[in-house]
C-alpha cells in the first residue's frame, strides 16, 4: 500500500450522517438460523467503518466499543481484510482465494461474524489483488467478470456475510501474461454482482485503476455502490464518485497511527460538512477507547467505551 492509505500489513451535518446510518440498518443482519437479529441502540450520526487485519488481529475488537451515551455501536460496519482475487495461469482465468487467516475467521463465522451481526454491526468481506496480474479491471469479457461475481456472491451467501469491498490494490496488471487494465471489466463485474445480491453492501476503496472505470457503454456504476471512502489514512480526500454525500467519506483514519487531533478533525470536519461515513482502518486487541473517542465524541457527542 502506499505510505499514506496502508502499509501492507496496512497502513461524514448530522442529518444526512442519519440517513446513512438509517439505510445502513435498514438490511437486518440475520443469525446462523436466519432470525433477525436485535437493533443496535440508536445513535444519529455518520456510519462509521473498521477494517481489521485479520492476519494478525480479531474481527470481535469491533464489536468491543460503544458510546457511553445510550450504548450504541461505536462501529456499524467491520470488514474482513482481506481475500484475494488470485489468477490461475494453466486456466487463465481469476479466483476467488482466502489466505489461511480469512479462511478461519468465515469457517468460524458463528464466532467471529455472528456475535458482531447480533450487535447490528454489518460485516463485509474485503478483496484484494494479489501481485498476480488478476484485477477488477482486466477481465478480458463479460462471462469472465460475471464468473468472478457469482464467486463473490456464493461466498456472501455461504458464511452470511453483508456485502463485498472493492480494493484494487496489488494486483500488478500484466504479471503472468495478464491484460492490462481495459474500459468494460470493473462495470461488468459490478453490475452483475449487485444482480446476484440486490440487498447486500458494495463499498468502494477509492483507488486503483477498477476505481476510474466506472463508466461503459452507457452504463454508470457509480450509484451501483452503497459507499466509497478515501484510501489515505490521515487525510481528507472527497472520492471522486457520484454518490450523495451521506455515502462517502472524505475522511481515513490508522487507528494507533493517525493522531488523535487529526481523528477529531476529519471527525468535525465530516459532521460539519455533512458527510455520512467516518472510515477507520487497523483497529487491534488492545484497549483503543481514547483514539476511538477522539472520533466518537466528534460524530456522535459521546466518550467510547471499551468493554474487553
Amino acid at each position: 500500500m502506499f505510505t499514506l492509505a496502508r502499509r501492507r500489513v496496512r497502513t461524514a451535518a448530522l442529518a444526512l450522517s442519519a440517513v446513512a446510518a438509517l439505510v445502513l440498518s435498514a438490511t437486518t443482519a440475520t443469525g446462523a438460523a436466519g432470525a433477525p437479529a436485535a437493533p443496535a441502540p440508536a445513535k444519529q450520526g455518520p456510519t462509521s467503518v473498521a477494517y481489521i487485519e485479520v492476519n494478525n488481529n480479531s474481527m470481535l475488537n469491533v464489536g468491543k466499543y460503544t458510546l457511553a451515551d445510550g450504548g450504541g455501536n461505536a462501529f456499524d460496519v467491520a470488514v474482513i481484510f482481506a481475500a484475494n482475487i488470485n489468477y490461475d495461469t494453466a486456466s487463465k482465468t481469476a479466483y476467488l482465494h482466502f489466505n489461511e487467516n480469512v479462511q478461519r475467521v468465515l469457517d468460524n463465522a458463528a464466532t467471529q461474524i455472528r456475535p458482531l451481526q447480533e450487535k447490528g454491526i454489518k460485516v463485509l468481506l474485503s478483496v484484494l489483488g494479489n501481485h498476480q496480474g488478476a484485477g477488477f479491471a482486466n477481465f478480458p469479457s463479460q462471462q469472465a467478470a460475471s464468473a468472478f461475481a457469482q464467486q463473490l456472491s456464493d461466498t456472501v451467501a455461504e458464511y452470511g456475510l453483508d456485502g463485498v469491498d472493492f480494493d484494487d490494490e496489488y494486483a500488478e496488471y500484466g504479471n503472468n501474461g495478464t491484460a492490462q487494465p481495459n474500459d468494460s471489466s470493473f462495470v461488468h463485474l459490478v453490475t452483475a454482482l449487485r444482480a446476484n445480491m440486490p440487498d447486500k453492501v458494495i463499498s468502494l476503496y477509492n483507488i486503483g485503476p477498477a476505481a476510474t472505470r466506472l463508466s461503459y457503454g452507457g452504463v454508470d456504476i457509480s450509484g451501483t455502490f452503497d459507499y466509497a471512502w478515501n484510501p489515505y489514512y490521515g487525510t481528507w480526500q472527497v472520492p471522486g464518485i457520484a454518490l450523495p454525500k451521506s455515502q462517502l467519506s472524505p475522511a481515513a483514519v490508522e487507528i494507533g497511527r493517525t493522531s488523535q487531533n487529526t481523528a477529531a478533525g476529519l471527525a468535525r470536519r465530516t459532521v460539519d460538512e455533512g458527510y455520512g461515513v467516518y472510515l477507520t482502518y487497523n483497529l487491534d486487541g488492545s484497549d483503543r477507547s481514547a483514539d476511538v473517542s477522539a472520533f466518537t465524541r466528534e460524530l456522535y457527542g459521546s466518550e467510547a467505551v471499551y468493554t474487553p
